[in-house]
């Protein structure tokens, strides 16, 4: 505090893990400071068994309080191991996995609520049990800083909604948290298919004679096993009896609930905070809900020495990216247990991997650095059952597409250039494209390549309905045939209510300010308030598209591709057709999901009977609007293309509708083609599925094809960083690929250093 200045004065609402560490490292921090906690509950009171941190969150709490640190680390139980059992038919054997370097610590609840109760009473804090908190609006008038702790179903929250803007997520699995006294010697999972459906578990001790452990399955397994909160620990145990070995489960006040993600648009109010639970919730799969609560209390309690709205400014700006990355990893590991059913075909090894890296924070080469005989293992397995000869990382096992064999995995992603005359490819392209197939990928597509002079995105857009553009297209695929192993496919496409706007550099999506030609869609819907309004589509103009992307593929064959994607996606002609959002027809063409797949299903079959070759479909398997495709249509409309012969999806998602809220991050798309793949596999086993978006490292492709989300990975902007990137990944993984010979010289990475 400043001389002369009044001692701060700080409330907590409410004493889990979180509140009381902020109030023990306030009052370290200043001894001055007045800090008083509220807490409904006894002291010796506590919900839930044992708390896990990672080596992270350990080393936060050593440099923030030593002595906490200390005492912590003398009640540690340790181990490395995760033990995944796998029982994927009701009476089936079960398959252990393990896997090891995980390095985790864990501590019983009551012995860290403890150690906090008594170092906050050694720090002076006033620690006032079976206390209610005066309602916040109160404190916040008699204190200089209100903490609000007061977990998930925080009353002082629902207080300010209208300022805190709460978006709460209930799932709808049900979960119940339960103690055993069978110390369980690693972090042990076990999913099994049991009489009423797909049930998981997971446990880990936190001391020498007791250990956490959770039952999670969907609300329609849950109800047919007859489960209540009163038979919960006996029929919970008769059905893992195999696991418990003759232990015991016990509760502690534990009920079935349901998992609510609670995110919140501002954090902080006047002189009040919001903290852990409170702010934010991210699922109990991957055990962050303390880590985050005591991260919040570190870093809340290191910005008091400013100003109290300085320091929550502060606090705010540097946790919530923390959290948001968290909480999507936690949303993606919900949601793969939510589709547990979905993965129950996958082999142990598969199955296994997929769990690890369920939330693409623990990924290929994390588990190769924790534990390098688990990943030589699922190498070995991996060239088993893609029946190839060679052990190599999956990324370069090769895979074929419909009957067209490719040299691996690594697809060179569809990029719009904008960059043709007349709709004319050139010397531009033969570079682009050429450079690209130099580099290594098994696969080169070109950027979509439009159907008529009319259905270009921009003027500076490829286009196939000339000869001339054949034969400039065929100049490129004689040069990737001659002088590379890889194929090159081509994007058909027609822009639709998407078309006659600027390069992409001079205003993307922006209208021609001149020049403009006729639009067509199947509803007269602009994409932005700003964009040229098209037509809606005559049932005459349609027939005339569909005969001019049959006579585009009759051009492709002729111009040498090895194989012709349709482009069903991004708000296209043939995507707007399929979204419910952009296709309001009432005729033939538009209602029922059927409907609105009738046109880009027609188109499709125009297209295979001027292409035999192998053929791929594009498409957004959500618009990222609440009234757009739904999960279960986006699996229905892969199917309808799989039915009609396609050879691959091609699963990509969005810019259908301009108001979208893409949910970005790493590998942000791979879970709808995760979805797709597994809704189809047992009825079309040679579907391939393609991943692409946000995948920029060699580390998420492997990922990804190992754990079975895809059969190949596309990847745009980093070949645009990289050209060669598939050949680099090679070397640094140590995997012997072939090099142009022009190239050989440079196989080797050059010396760093000055010369």
């Amino acid at each position: 505090m400043e001389s002369g200045k009044s001692a701060m004065r700080i409330a907590v609402i409410g004493g889990g893990p979180g509140g009381l560490y902020f109030a023990a490292l306030a009052a370290r921090a200043d001894p001055s400071r007045h800090v008083t906690v509220y807490e409904r509950n006894a002291p010796d009171d506590t919900f839930g068994f044992g708390v896990v941190f990672s080596d992270e969150t350990l080393e936060a709490i050593e440099v923030g309080d030593a002595e906490i640190f200390a005492e912590l680390a003398r009640r540690f139980v340790r181990w490395d191991d995760i033990d995944v059992h796998y029982r994927p038919t009701v009476d089936g054997p079960s398959s252990p996995v393990t896997s090891g370097g995980h390095r985790f610590a864990a501590v019983s609840r009551v012995a860290l609520l403890s150690l906090l109760h008594k170092r906050c009473a050694d720090l002076g804090v006033d620690l006032r049990f079976q206390t209610e908190a005066p309602p916040a609006a109160e404190l916040m008038a008699s204190h200089d800083l209100v903490v609000a702790a007061d977990g998930v179903h925080s009353a002082t929250r629902t207080d300010f909604a209208a300022h805190f803007e709460p978006d709460l997520d209930t799932r709808d699995c049900r979960y119940i948290w339960l103690g055993s006294d069978k110390p369980f010697e690693s972090f042990t999972f076990d999913v099994r298919r049991t009489p009423h459906g797909v049930m998981q578990m997971h446990a880990y001790p936190y001391d020498s004679g007791g250990s956490t452990v959770i039952f999670e399955m969907r609300s329609d397994v849950w109800a047919a096993a007859g489960l209540t909160d009163g038979n919960a620990i006996e029929r919970c145990g008769e059905l893992f009896a195999d696991r418990l070995h003759g232990h015991t489960l016990h509760g502690n006040g534990s009920k079935w609930i349901n998992f609510t993600t609670v995110r919140c648009g501002r954090w902080s109010r006047g002189n009040l905070v919001l903290l852990g639970d409170a702010a934010h919730t991210a699922h109990f799969s991957i055990g962050s809900g303390t880590k985050l609560a005591m991260q919040d209390a570190a870093s809340l309690a290191a910005h008091l020495s400013s100003d109290v709205p300085t320091a929550l400014a502060a606090f705010e700006a540097e946790r919530r990216p923390v959290v948001l990355s968290t909480q999507r990893a936690a949303q993606a590991s919900l949601e793969w247990f939510e589709d547990l059913d979905s993965y129950l075909g996958q082999e142990p090894e598969q199955f296994a991997f997929n769990l690890l890296t369920r939330s693409r924070r623990i990924t290929y080469d994390n588990l190769r650095l924790r534990d390098a005989g688990y990943v030589s293992h699922v190498d070995d397995w991996f060239a088993r059952h893609v029946g190839a000869a060679e052990v190599r990382p999956p990324m370069f096992q090769p895979v074929t597409v419909g009957g067209l064999a490719l040299r691996n995995r690594v697809v060179v992603s569809a990029m719009d250039m904008y960059s043709a005359t007349d709709g004319l490819p050139g010397d531009f392209h033969l570079v682009h494209l050429g450079s690209k197939a130099l580099g290594g990928a098994g696969l080169v597509m070109t950027e979509m390549v439009c159907v008529s002079e009319s259905g270009r995105i921009t003027p500076g857009c490829t286009g196939l309905y000339t000869d001339a553009q054949r034969d400039s297209w065929k100049r490129v695929a004689d040069f990737v045939h001659a002088h590379t192993d890889a194929r090159i496919g081509v994007q058909l496409g027609h822009s639709g209510r998407k078309g006659s706007t600027k390069l992409m550099w001079e205003g993307i999506d922006d209208p021609l300010p001149e020049g403009n030609w006729d639009l067509l869609a199947p509803s007269p819907l602009p994409y932005k308030a700003a964009s040229q309004p098209p037509r809606e589509a005559t049932v005459e103009e349609l027939q005339a598209i569909r005969e001019e992307f049959g006579a585009s593929a009759r051009r492709a064959r002729e111009a040498g591709f090895d194989l012709l994607e349709l482009h069903c996606a991004h708000g296209y002609l043939l995507s707007s057709f399929i979204s419910p959002l952009t296709n309001h027809r009432t005729d033939h063409y538009g209602g029922s999901l059927e409907a609105r797949l009738r046109f880009p299903l027609e188109v499709f079959a125009a297209v295979r009977e001027e292409w035999p070759g192998p053929m791929s479909v594009r498409l957004s398997a959500t618009d990222w609007h609440p009234d757009g495709l739904t999960p279960e249509e986006s699996i229905a409309v892969a199917r309808a293309f799989a039915t009609a012969g396609a050879d691959a999806i091609d699963v990509s998602t969005g810019q259908v509708v301009s108001e979208e809220r893409p949910a970005y991050g790493r590998s942000y798309q791979t879970p709808y083609a995760d979805r797709i793949r597994h809704s189809l596999r047992r009825d079309f086993p040679d579907l391939r599925v393609i991943a692409v978006g946000a995948i920029s490292s060699y580390d998420d492709v492997n990922s990804i094809l190992m754990a079975g989300r895809a059969d190949l990975c596309a990847l745009g902007r980093t070949h645009l960083w990289d050209p060669q990137w598939t050949l680099h990944a090679a070397v640094d993984q140590g995997h012997p690929m072939p090099w142009p010979p022009q190239f050989a010289a440079g196989a080797r990475k050059p010396p760093t250093g000055r010369g």
